[in-house]
């Protein structure tokens, strides 16, 4: 189901998307679902095929936890608008968004493996500063060579990533965690599931690479959540 809006909700700044309905029967059963996202990406030329993506699995929408706010402040929720550009100065980030669906196998589609610096959304979830946990996957590497999300992991706490969105407006996100499973136990309720709050996770692989399987044993997961809005 989808997460519960919190107290004081009448109180946003802005108005809900103009199709809540459909987005709130869509998103529990695509978006919590989702099994690891494994960005497939090596430098070894040797690898061959496409990247791998996850396989749909059920599971429970679980909220995760979000940052505490002021009672008293009108809550910062924007409305639906497709995300443009991707800017962490930071980690010297700037690169342009594509759309990620759901395929006919079940499984996410990762961002085209021959673009370095391209980044994808999944479009069947929250746009990035709409209420709920928007997804942003990127590579850490292909075969050419480092790619957009090289050095994703070096974000902390506190950290800022822009993202500019189509009807114009900026949405500016502060990191509150950085952290790394293991593909073969990560947590999907907790980076995938729904919030009552707008939320945004940023993944790509880590960890060691292995050889054998051709893919990184680990994802880095950041915790973002919206701070403002220019």
């Amino acid at each position: 189901m989808a997460a519960p809006q919190p107290p004081g909700s009448n109180q946003s700044r802005t108005v809900p998307a103009s199709n809540p309905l459909g987005r709130a029967l869509m998103w529990p059963f695509v978006a919590v679902g989702l099994g690891v996202i494994l960005i497939y990406s090596s430098f070894d030329t040797s690898a061959q095929g496409t990247p791998r993506s996850p396989q749909i699995r059920p599971a429970a929408a679980a909220p995760a936890p979000t940052k505490a706010a002021d009672a008293s402040a009108p809550e910062l929720v924007l409305p639906r608008s497709a995300p443009k550009r991707l800017s962490i100065l930071e980690i010297a980030v700037d690169a342009p968004f594509t759309e990620l669906s759901v395929g006919a196998s079940g499984q996410l589609d990762a961002p085209p493996p021959d673009n370095n610096n391209l980044v994808g959304w999944f479009r069947g979830g929250a746009t990035p500063g709409e209420r709920g946990t928007s997804i942003v996957a990127g590579h850490v590497d292909t075969k050419t060579g480092p790619a957009v999300f090289l050095l994703l992991g070096a974000l902390k706490p506190g950290s800022r990533v822009d993202i500019t969105r189509e009807d114009g407006t900026v949405a500016i996100f502060t990191v509150d965690s950085v952290e790394t499973f293991s593909k073969a136990r990560f947590p999907n309720e907790r980076v995938y599931a729904d919030t009552p709050s707008p939320q945004l996770r940023l993944i790509t692989c880590g960890g060691d690479y292995d050889r054998k399987a051709k893919d990184y044993e680990d994802n880095v997961v950041v915790f973002a959540h919206l701070d403002s809005v220019k």
